[in-house]
């Protein structure tokens, strides 16, 4: 901005310049004509008595009198200011008139044609209305405190116990939930099964107890709940109950999308049922505890949602570069973000997952939305970012593993993110 006031200053300088010239050489005439001209006439008076000397009109005396009063007026002519005449005085005052308008004039027509608004520099991401990861943490924080000032709102503990969810703090989004109350709860199969997911991840993925119960619970109200499904399943086959595990993974499949990794693995986990060689991998944890619940909430909820594909809705796969995969370990916190290209960097959708689980699909709607007021739907255009965790924050610190993927529009598929890169 300082550069283009200093050029545009030394515009109008240079132009007050050019037309003041003029001006300033008339009025210069003007006094040396009016000057010179009484010169004049008084060189011609002198001149006259030196003509009457010669001639023998007048006497030396007399000359010589005439002549010092003559020369008196010239002095005295010469001391006393010249009255303004009209070239003089008009002159002046038009350029006086012309210093102030011009500048006054430019500034007037800038502002009125130009723009203004581009002699700012840009506002830092602080003041351009942007969220920083530290800022979600304060504002998760003051739903928290809030929330403690008063109990009584099971909307606010839902938003809050799904924020914790979100950013993998499971610990803390159970007990969120446990302040939603019954009334939400006992009717909505999503905060059931989300419920479910939180404290079997804070029981090393262990689904017995609480957990199935919740699911259940679940599955009463909607059968065909692809989470709840999921979640019962991994279950009965971690209890072994293999009847109970093929019928649900049986009526889960034709929900998934046929290439998921998750639809692979319940292929796979079904001819092992049908052929008899289930049991061993039964009595074992499940690819670890943990990874089985993580997987099944991860996969079920994704299949839950609407169809890949429609306007609320961004589905794809993140793998992991090959170079990268000596610095991560297999029970690292995947995060997958969908944020909007520009305004607040607030993440519109989230999911978790492990680096067990790479490659992993995704499907992010505003079913995983961090805010009811701040949804995937309700931007024209997203970006897919992904970050490994390996303490499981979700706040971005030195040494995290990232990958970002190209702008896309709600409802677009096959989204493909790597995660490439290594956070400075």
């Amino acid at each position: 901005m300082a550069t283009f006031l200093i050029a545009a200053a030394l515009l109008v300088a240079a132009t007050l310049l050019v037309l003041l010239r003029p001006w300033r050489r008339a009025a210069q005439a003007a006094e040396s004509t009016a000057r010179d001209a009484n010169t004049a006439v008084y060189r011609d008076q002198l001149a006259e008595l030196d003509r009457d000397l010669a001639a023998g009109t007048i006497q030396a005396a007399d000359h010589e009198q005439a002549r010092g009063e003559l020369q008196k007026r010239l002095l005295a002519d010469a001391e006393v200011a010249e009255p303004a005449i009209a070239p003089r005085s008009s002159g002046r005052g038009t350029m006086v008139a012309l210093a102030v308008a011009l500048p006054l004039l430019a500034t007037g027509l800038y502002a009125w044609r130009g723009n203004p608004a581009a002699l700012n520099p840009p506002a830092p991401p602080a003041q351009r209305g942007e969220v920083t990861q530290q800022q979600i943490e304060q504002m998760i924080a003051a739903l928290a405190a809030r929330v403690e000032k008063n109990p009584d709102d099971p909307k606010a503990w839902m938003v809050l116990a799904r924020s914790y969810r979100a950013m993998g703090r499971p610990a803390d989004s159970a007990k969120a939930f446990e302040h939603v109350g019954a009334e939400m709860l006992d009717r909505d199969p999503v905060l059931l099964t989300e419920y479910a997911d939180v404290l079997a991840t804070t029981a090393n993925g262990d689904l017995q107890g609480k957990p199935l119960k919740l699911v259940q619970q679940a599955l009463a109200i909607d059968p065909n709940n692809a989470m709840a499904l999921s979640m019962s399943a991994t279950a009965a086959y971690q209890r072994q109950d293999m009847k109970t595990a093929a019928a649900q993974w049986q009526q889960l499949l034709p929900m998934l999308p046929p290439e998921s990794d998750y639809a692979k693995f319940i292929v796979q986990t079904l001819a092992e049922i049908r052929s008899g060689t289930a049991g061993a991998a039964a009595s074992a944890p499940v690819a670890s505890a943990a990874r089985a619940s993580a997987s099944a909430a991860t996969a079920a909820t994704a299949a839950n949602k609407p169809a890949a594909g429609t306007a609320t809705s961004v589905s794809g796969r993140v793998t992991l570069s090959p170079a990268l995969a000596s610095k991560v370990q297999p029970g690292d916190t995947v995060f997958v973000f969908a944020r909007a290209p520009q305004g607040p960097r607030m993440p519109l959708a989230v999911k978790r997952g492990l680096v067990s689980d790479l490659p992993m699909d995704f499907v992010l709607d505003d079913s995983t939305a961090m805010s009811p007021q701040f949804k995937l739907s309700s931007v024209p255009e997203v970006r897919i970012e992904v970050r490994v965790s390996r303490n499981g924050s979700a706040t971005p610190s030195t040494g995290d593993l990232i990958g970002q993927g190209p702008v896309v529009k709600p409802g677009a598929t096959g989204v493909a993110v790597q995660i490439d890169q290594i956070r400075p």
